[in-house]
C-alpha cells in the first residue's frame, strides 16, 4: 500500500500529536518537580516490530536510546493492559534514574493483533542510591547508583516493591503511575488510528512514514561532501582526562561514525551503554543535516555507529554509568559537530543533586550554545543532549529547603568571533538545612572550542562558600552554605574582523 503525500503527512501528524499528548499527560500527572517543572521526560510510539515511528520533541538522549528499551521487551508475553518497566542500562536503559515504562497496544481493549507500543522515559528524582538524588559523583559499580530494574511487568505489587527501596516513595509511586497514564493515552490513540485505517492500513502507513524519513535523511547526507573527517576531545575524569576519538565518513547517502581508539571503560561512572552513544550520534547528525527530519527509526537507517565493546562508549556490565548518560553523551555530540567544523556549546549538563532523608532535588543548569556560521549562539539554554526546562525559583523555594540567591546570565563567558558564543548562567543556592550535595560537571578544565578562528567559551566553575570545587564532587552542606554554579559559555565562530 502506497500513501499519497497528503495522507502521509496526516498520518505522521497524528502520530506526533499522540506523542505530544502522552507527554502532556505525564507532565500534568507527575508529582516530582523534576518531571512537572523541569519536564525531564520523553514519550514515543513504536510499531509492532519495535521500530520508533514517532516521538515528541522532548529529551534527545532519552529518545534516541529508547528503541533499545522496547527491543528489550519485544519477545516478552504481551497482553492488553500489561505494561513493562526497566532502567537497567545493559538491558535497554541509560542510567538508573531514567525509568522506562512500555505498554503494548492491541487492536481492541480485549486483544486482537499487536499494533505497537507506547513508551515513556522519565528521570526520577531518586532511585535509592547511597546519596540522595541517585547521581553519585564517585560511583564505581552500577549497584552503587540505585535500584537496578531488569525488564519486568509493572503492576501494583511491582510498584510497591520498587518504591519501597527508593527515597520519597509516595512521589515515586505517583510518577510511575503518571507514566502508566501516558501509556494509556498512546494506546487509545493508536487504536483510534487502527479503527480509521484498519490494522493493515495502519501498518502500511507507519511503514511509509519510516521510508519517507529515510529518504529525507539520505537526501540530506548526500548533500554533504564525501570524505572522512576526524575529531578528538576529552572527558574530565577525577583521575585525569579520558580521550575520545572519532572518524566520521560520509559516502554518498550514508555516514559512518567510528569511535575506535577512544578510551577504554574506566573505574568511574563516565561509561555509557551503546544505546546512549547512538542516541548522541543521531542527534548530532540531525543538527548537521536537517533539523526538521521526522523523528523516527527511518531517519536512523543511513547512520552507522562503530564502537568497540569494552570502551567508554560501549561499556560492559556492571560498570557505573550515572555520568555517561548526561556528560559522555554531550561529548559524543560535540565530537560529531566538531568533525564538521561547528563551534561547540557548553558540553555539560551541570548536574546538581541535593538531598537528605526528607527530600531529593535534581537540576541540570543551562549554559552557552556555540555560535553558528550565520548567527550568535543563544545564552542560558540547555545544550545538545539535554532539552529540559529549569526549576523555577518560586517552585524550588516552595518545595525544597533551599534559597536561590543568584540566577543570572554569566555575561562575557561566550567565545569571541564574527558570531559570538552564547553566555553561560550563574545559579547560586543557599542550604536552609543539612544536606548532601553531588556534582557531575564537565568543561571545568577544557573550554568549549570555537570554530573557523572563533574564540573558546569560558570554562565553568563551581564554588562552595567561595572555594572552587572539582568537576566531580560529593560533600555535605550545612545551613547557610552557598553553592554557586557558573556554567560554561559557547564557542564563537569566525574571527571578529571577518566581513558579515
Amino acid at each position: 500500500m502506497s500513501l499519497d503525500p497528503v495522507a502521509l503527512q496526516v498520518t505522521g501528524g497524528a502520530l506526533r500529536a499522540a506523542c505530544e499528548e502522552m507527554g502532556a499527560v505525564l507532565i500534568r500527572a507527575a508529582h516530582s518537580s523534576n518531571i512537572k517543572e523541569r519536564r525531564d521526560c520523553s514519550t514515543a510510539l513504536f510499531d509492532a516490530a519495535g521500530a520508533m515511528v514517532a516521538q515528541a520533541e522532548h529529551i534527545p538522549v532519552h529518545l534516541g536510546a529508547m528503541p533499545a528499551a522496547v527491543a528489550a521487551v519485544l519477545s516478552e508475553d504481551h497482553a492488553p493492559g500489561r505494561s513493562w518497566v526497566l532502567n537497567d542500562p545493559y538491558r535497554g536503559g541509560t542510567h538508573l534514574p531514567d525509568i522506562t515504562v512500555i505498554t503494548p497496544v492491541f487492536e481492541r481493549p480485549d486483544g486482537g493483533p499487536l499494533l505497537g507500543f507506547a513508551a515513556s522515559r522519565a528521570h526520577h528524582a531518586d532511585v535509592g542510591a547511597r546519596v540522595p538524588g541517585s547521581m553519585p559523583a564517585d560511583s564505581r559499580t552500577l549497584d552503587e547508583e540505585g535500584v537496578v530494574i531488569a525488564p519486568r511487568v509493572l503492576d501494583d505489587a511491582a510498584i510497591d516493591e520498587l518504591v519501597a527501596r527508593m527515597r520519597g516513595p509516595r512521589q515515586r509511586r505517583a510518577d510511575l503511575r503518571a507514566q502508566l497514564a501516558a501509556g494509556a493515552v498512546g494506546v487509545r490513540r493508536l487504536q483510534e488510528l487502527a479503527q480509521r485505517l484498519g490494522v493493515d492500513g495502519l501498518a502500511a502507513a507507519t511503514a511509509a512514514s519510516l521510508d519517507y524519513a529515510e529518504r529525507r535523511a539520505r537526501a540530506s547526507l548526500a548533500a554533504l561532501p564525501d570524505g572522512t573527517r576526524h575529531a578528538t576531545d576529552v572527558l574530565e575524569a577525577a583521575d585525569g582526562d579520558l580521550e575520545l576519538r572519532l572518524a566520521a565518513t560520509v559516502a554518498g547517502d550514508r555516514i559512518v561514525l567510528d569511535f575506535t581508539g577512544s578510551a577504554a571503560q574506566h573505574d568511574g561512572n563516565l561509561n555509557c551503554p551503546l544505546a546512549v552513544t547512538r542516541s548522541a550520534c543521531v542527534f548530532a547528525v540531525k543538527v548537521l543535516t536537517d533539523p526538521d527530519l521526522p523523528a523516527s527509526a527511518g531517519a536512523h537507517r543511513p547512520i552507522e555507529v562503530v564502537v568497540p565493546e569494552g570502551s567508554l562508549l560501549h561499556a560492559r556490565s556492571p560498570a557505573a554509568v550515572a555520568a555517561g548518560n548526561v556528560e559522555t553523551s554531550s561529548r559524543v555530540a560535540d565530537l560529531v559537530l566538531a568533525a564538521f567544523g561547528r563551534a561547540l556549546g557548553q558540553g555539560t549538563m551541570n548536574n546538581l543533586t541535593l538531598g537528605n532523608d526528607t527530600f531529593a532535588y535534581y537540576e541540570t543548569v543551562g549554559g552557552g550554545q556555540g555560535a553558528s556560521p550565520d548567527a550568535d549562539g543563544p545564552s542560558g539554554v540547555h545544550v545538545a543532549m539535554s532539552n529540559t526546562r529549569n526549576t523555577p525559583v518560586e517552585a524550588l523555594e516552595l518545595e525544597f529547603p533551599l534559597r536561590c540567591t543568584t540566577y543570572a546570565v554569566r555575561r562575557g563567558s561566550g567565545g569571541a568571533g564574527r558570531h559570538r558564543g552564547g553566555d553561560g548562567v550563574v545559579r547560586e543556592f543557599e542550604a536552609l538545612e543539612p544536606m548532601t550535595a553531588s556534582l557531575i560537571t564537565e568543561r571545568r578544565r577544557h573550554a568549549p572550542p570555537g570554530a573557523a578562528g572563533g574564540g573558546a567559551g569560558a570554562v565553568g566553575r563551581t564554588l562552595l562558600n567561595g572555594r572552587e570545587l572539582p568537576a566531580k564532587w560529593t560533600g555535605k552542606l550545612a545551613p547557610g552554605d552557598r553553592l554557586r554554579l557558573e556554567t560554561p559559555g559557547g564557542g564563537g565562530h569566525g574571527t571578529a574582523d571577518q566581513e558579515a
